[in-house]
């Protein structure tokens, strides 16, 4: 079962259950478990209610849902910034978009900026440093062979010589291969031709994710005896909204809550094939038993295109339908098939928990903004920290956002506004679609959380905005 509102402490402290278990039920036993295979999957844009196994009763997703039964889904996980790069770069170095000092989806553009805001957007890096060691170099390391896949978006495009020629830097950092990760956030199109320079074409017409999805089955086949890192970073369910003509024809017509555009539908639906193709592979290489997967949103939902509710707002905004995404980790013999868990993760927990999996020391010289979530996974035992934080300093493309930062400690979280200096305050236990904000009426509270957040952002040198001249 979920864990319950009756075990307020137990969700505090991180407690996750199997599905049917009593609360209190007693921990997995802890047994020594081979070193995994590890296999990042990350969506891009998907929403927190866009899979069935989260309550979506209008896409099909049987084989997310497959993995959700199991595995552990994460009720609460969190991105560490409401759009795509600032996570990634979060993901790939454990460190928060604020101490990496990249907190804005690539490139960023002061043309975002509504031209009646009081602040310009904070300085932000173009790319992720090299200099910055990457959980691909640490696996390296260790003898782990490493591929990359799908949308990496972590480096700046720069002309370089004659009319169209571009360069693209960096796009490994860790990774032996590759293959379609580059400077765009979004594919020129779904259907090869891709327009992608290092994904060349294959079969004309052919769908993205189902391209990704065999190139990745072929890696598991081709991977030799090394233990593996496998990051599938898919471009779906990104704009351009573009799906197969068969799987939108399925959902034409079957609109409304948890499905705005029967295209998005169909992207998800094909992304969860893709997915399966992967899944199918594992088992019928043996390797399914061997092997950590993690699925996960870079972001929340677009509102374009995604249908957030309950849940408020969407990419590019620090409410929870910009920040919440859904999330689901396998590993056989660890955690318990069927076990959900609502204690309060996020991105950066990503690096230390494969880490730890594997048997790496974190690098102490390094600090880390996330912490492993191995006691979760093999239920014995909670997180150590009060709280998770967020740094919105900038404007998402749309430019209707405030720039901001987030807090959220328990079941409660505040928001900051940069501009004024406001306070919103929520019960996500009791309101998760933050309809009501508790800052008046919980004033200490609200001052408490916001110092916390002041500390947080002085720990990681976070750039703040300026005043507009």
């Amino acid at each position: 079962m979920r864990c319950s509102r009756g075990a307020l402490v137990l969700i505090v402290l991180g407690a996750c259950s199997p599905s049917g278990a009593a609360p209190h039920s007693p921990p997995l036993a802890v047994e020594p478990v081979p070193a995994p295979n590890v296999i990042w999957i990350l969506a891009d844009d998907l929403g927190w209610m866009d899979l069935a196994c989260q309550g979506n009763t209008r896409i099909a997703t049987p084989n997310l849902d497959r993995l959700a039964a199991e595995g552990m889904r994460f009720t609460n996980a969190y991105a560490a910034a409401p759009v795509c790069s600032p996570t990634r770069a979060a993901m790939m170095t454990g460190q928060s978009p604020a101490r990496v000092g990249l907190t804005n989806h690539l490139p960023e553009s002061e043309t975002y900026a509504p031209p009646t805001s009081r602040l310009v957007a904070a300085e932000m890096l173009d790319h992720l440093p090299l200099e910055r060691v990457t959980i691909a170099e640490r696996l390296r390391a260790s003898g782990y062979t490493t591929a990359f896949m799908g949308k990496w978006h972590l480096q700046r495009q720069v002309a370089a010589g004659g009319r169209g020629s571009r360069s693209y830097v960096p796009e490994r950092q860790g990774f032996e291969s590759n293959l379609g990760g580059c400077a765009f956030g979004g594919p020129p199109t779904f259907f090869d031709p891709y327009g992608i320079h290092n994904l060349p074409p294959r079969r004309i017409g052919e769908y993205l994710p189902y391209r990704l999805a065999d190139e990745a089955v072929a890696f598991l086949r081709e991977r030799g005896d090394a233990p593996f890192f496998l990051c599938l970073w898919h471009y779906a369910v990104h704009w351009p909204i573009e799906a197969p003509e068969a799987l939108i024809a399925k959902y034409a017509g079957r609109e409304g809550e948890g499905l705005a555009d029967p295209v998005y539908g169909a992207m998800v639906e094909a992304l969860d094939r893709a997915v399966g193709r992967v899944l199918a592979e594992l088992d019928a290489s043996g390797l399914a038993e061997r092997t950590l997967v993690v699925f996960t949103s870079d972001n929340g939902g677009w509102m374009e295109a995604s249908d957030n509710r309950p849940l408020r707002g969407g990419k590019g905004y620090l409410f929870e339908g910009g920040i919440r995404v859904p999330m689901i980790v396998r590993w056989p013999g660890v955690v318990e098939p069927g076990s959900v868990c609502e204690t309060p993760v996020v991105s950066m927990d990503h690096f230390p928990t494969a880490l730890e999996a594997v048997g790496i020391e974190p690098d102490a010289a390094v600090p880390l903004d996330g912490e492993s979530l191995v006691p979760l996974l093999r239920g014995t035992g909670g997180l150590e920290r009060d709280g998770i934080f967020f740094h919105y300093p900038n404007y998402a493309w749309h430019g209707r956002n405030r720039l901001g930062g987030a807090v959220r400690e328990g079941r409660f979280k505040l928001i900051e506004r940069y501009d004024d200096g406001s306070l919103e305050l929520y019960d996500l236990e009791e309101d998760p679609g933050e309809t009501e904000d508790l800052s008046g009426s919980r004033p200490e509270l609200a001052a408490r959380l916001r110092g916390d957040l002041a500390r947080w952002l002085s720990e990681t040198g976070a750039r703040m905005p300026r005043a507009r001249d």
